[in-house]
């Protein structure tokens, strides 16, 4: 059974989603607003590499326009992209 993410780690992530531009502010909280309480502790890490890249970068990568570098990120993106 995977560990389960908790209440820090989310605290945690939420201020990390915190950025410099307002799309993907908008997004990210909308992202963590509907996965919060379902979130596994692998798709945090994928959302955690996903932030390390720079405020356009990521903005690229939800909107399409990049393409995703890492397979195993596409996932997240997606559902990124959904929310």
């Amino acid at each position: 059974m995977a560990e389960p993410v908790t209440a820090e780690d989310l605290r945690r992530l939420r201020w990390q989603c915190r950025r410099g531009m307002l799309e993907n502010d908008v997004i990210l909280a909308r992202f963590l607003d509907r996965h919060a309480g379902t979130l596994e502790r692998e798709t945090l890490g994928h959302l955690r590499t996903l932030l390390e890249f720079g405020d356009n970068e990521l903005w690229d990568l939800i909107c399409g326009r990049a393409a995703c570098p890492d397979a195993r990120l596409s996932p997240t993106l997606q559902m990124l992209r959904e929310a």
